[in-house]
C-alpha cells in the first residue's frame, strides 16, 4: 500500500506579534504572533524549502512527479511546479502541476499523488504546499493569517506511515474568497462561514470517514484538523468524539498562524515528528468540501530523522519589530521609487541552470571549481574544457559588506563571497540575518528567493542565510 516516505516543514523566521498589529488599529489582540514571510520569499519559494527538507539526503531519479498546492501563487498564469522541481533539480521527464484557489489544494494534491501512484504513472511524487496569503488591513485576518510551507514525498511503498484510505466531499460554500481583481482575502462576518460553512460541513464529512474506515474516534491517534480558527476546531472536536487535550493536533495558530493550504501538510508533519509505531494518524482539511486521509505509523519512522522540525524553526525567529517593516514587505507601504528592470526573460532562459538547480563547472585540467562558468579557467587559463557540477548548499562566509543605502525594505542589504562546503566560492546576498552576527567563517546554507520582479516577472535565484537550530 502506499505511504509517506518523506516529509518537511518550513516556517519563515519573521515574527510578528499579534498586539503589535492589534494596536496599530486599535483592535484587541488574538494574543500570540504569526509568521511572516520576508520580503523575498512567497508561496513558491517556500514550498521550495519544504520539498527540499523532505528531499535532504534522499535518491531523486524515481521520483517521477511533483505538485505546488497554494491559493497565492506568485504568477496568474505560469505553473509554479516547474519552477520547484528546477530548484529541486529533478527530471524533466515528470509530472508536474499546479493545484490552486482552495484551502484544500494541499490535500487534493495529495490524493492526486495517490492516484498518479496508484495508476503506475509514477514511484513517487513529491507534493509541496505553501501559502502567503493577505489579510487585509484593519481586520481581523491580518493577525489570525500566517505563511509558511510543507510538503510530503509519496511513494508506492507504505514508508514511515501507509495510508490506509481516503474520502473527499464536494460543497459549493463561499466561506473565505477572493476574485481576480481583489488583492486581499474576503470572508463574511460573524463567524458565518463557521456555523454554516465548517460545522456542517465537517457534521458530514467525520461521521462518512468513521463508516468509510471503519474505524471510530477512540481509536485515532491524532486528528490533524484544519479549522478557519481554533475556537472552530476546538467545538467539533467535542462534537466528534475527539478528546481536544490528547487526540487534537496543535493548530500552530498560537505561534505561526493559519497558514491556508500549507496548513494540513504542516500539521501532518508536525503529528509525524512525534508518532510511534502504530499511530493511526486523520488528517482532514477544509475549503469548498473537505478531504480525509488515513495513516498508520510503521516502524520504520523509528529509524527516520527528522531534517529540520517544525519546533527548532517555531524557535527559531526574528521579531519583525514594528508594523511600518510589516507593511514594507507586504508592499502594503506605497513607494514610487523601484529599481531597474535588471534582466530578462531571454538571459533566464539561457542560464536556468546555474540559476535554479546551481551548477557550477569543473575544470579537467586543473580540477578548480568555480561559479558562475565562464570559457576560461581563472586558475589555468584552459578553455572550453569543463565539466558541470551541483554545487554544494552550505559553506561559511569567507568576506562580506553591509550596504545601508541600498533602496529595500530590509536593511542592511548584506553581500557576502562564500565559500561553499565544495571549495567553490560564490557571491551571493544575505538574507534573515543580523548585522551583528555575520562574522568571517560563520555557517550558513542557501535559501532560494525572490531576487527582484525586472521585466515584469519574477527571477528566483539563492541568497545565504546563517545557520541556527
Amino acid at each position: 500500500m502506499a505511504g509517506i516516505i518523506a516529509f518537511g516543514a518550513y516556517v519563515p523566521r519573521y515574527r510578528i506579534s499579534r498586539e503589535v498589529i492589534a494596536r496599530q488599529w486599535g483592535l484587541p489582540s488574538m494574543g500570540g504572533e504569526r509568521a511572516v514571510a520576508n520580503y523575498d520569499e512567497d508561496s513558491l519559494t517556500m514550498a521550495a524549502e519544504a520539498g527540499l527538507t523532505c528531499l535532504a539526503g534522499r535518491p531523486t531519479q524515481d521520483i517521477g512527479g511533483l505538485y505546488f498546492a497554494t491559493t497565492s501563487s506568485p504568477y496568474r498564469e505560469k505553473q509554479g511546479a516547474t519552477t520547484i522541481a528546477t530548484i529541486a533539480d529533478l527530471s524533466r521527464e515528470i509530472r508536474t502541476a499546479d493545484f490552486t484557489d482552495t484551502l484544500r489544494a494541499g490535500t487534493t494534491a495529495m490524493i492526486a499523488a495517490l492516484d498518479t501512484i496508484g495508476s503506475g504513472s509514477a514511484q513517487k511524487v513529491l507534493v509541496t504546499a505553501g501559502d502567503c496569503r493577505m489579510g487585509e488591513p484593519d481586520s481581523p485576518e491580518e493577525q489570525l493569517f500566517g505563511d509558511g510551507a510543507g510538503a510530503v514525498l509519496l511513494g508506492k511503498e507504505s514508508g514511515i506511515a501507509e495510508v490506509l484510505g481516503t474520502y473527499t466531499l464536494m460543497d459549493e460554500f463561499t466561506g473565505a474568497w477572493r476574485t481576480e481583481d481583489r488583492h486581499f482575502i474576503q470572508v463574511f462576518p460573524s463567524g458565518f462561514d463557521v456555523k454554516y460553512g465548517y460545522n456542517r460541513v465537517m457534521g458530514e464529512v467525520l461521521p462518512a470517514v468513521y463508516k468509510k474506515f471503519g474505524i471510530s474516534p477512540k481509536e485515532i491517534t491524532k486528528a490533524v484538523i484544519y479549522a478557519p480558527n481554533p475556537r472552530a476546531l476546538t467545538g467539533l472536536a467535542k462534537q466528534a468524539g475527539f478528546d481536544p487535550k490528547s487526540q487534537l493536533q496543535d493548530t500552530l495558530f498560537g505561534q505561526v498562524g493559519d497558514t491556508g493550504a500549507a496548513a494540513p501538510l504542516m500539521m501532518l508533519a508536525a503529528t509525524l515528528e512525534e508518532a510511534r509505531p502504530g499511530d493511526k494518524i486523520l488528517l482532514v482539511s477544509y475549503g469548498e468540501g473537505s478531504d480525509a486521509l488515513l495513516f498508520q505509523v510503521t516502524p520504520a519512522i523509528e529509524q527516520y530523522k527528522v531534517q529540520r522540525s517544525i519546533k527548532a524553526q517555531i524557535a527559531t525567529k526574528r521579531d519583525i519589530g514594528s508594523y511600518g517593516k510589516y507593511a514594507r514587505f507586504r508592499n502594503l507601504a506605497v513607494k514610487e521609487t523601484t529599481c531597474g528592470e535588471v534582466s530578462t526573460p531571454v538571459a533566464y532562459f539561457r542560464d536556468w541552470k546555474q540559476l535554479l538547480p546551481l551548477y557550477g563547472e569543473r575544470c579537467n585540467q586543473c580540477g578548480t571549481l568555480q561559479y558562475p562558468k565562464e570559457r576560461v579557467c581563472y586558475e589555468c587559463g584552459s578553455k572550453d574544457d569543463f565539466a558541470d557540477v551541483k554545487l554544494a548548499h552550505t559553506g561559511k562566509v569567507f568576506t562580506y559588506t553591509h550596504d545601508y543605502l541600498f533602496a529595500g525594505p530590509d536593511l542592511p542589504y548584506t553581500q557576502s563571497v562564500i565559500e561553499l562546503n565544495d571549495g567553490c566560492r560564490i557571491y551571493l546576498a544575505m538574507t534573515d540575518s543580523d548585522e551583528k552576527e555575520v562574522a568571517i567563517d560563520l555557517p550558513v546554507e542557501l535559501t532560494c528567493r525572490r531576487l527582484h520582479d525586472g521585466y515584469g516577472f519574477h527571477n528566483y535565484y539563492w541568497k545565504v542565510r546563517p545557520i541556527k537550530g
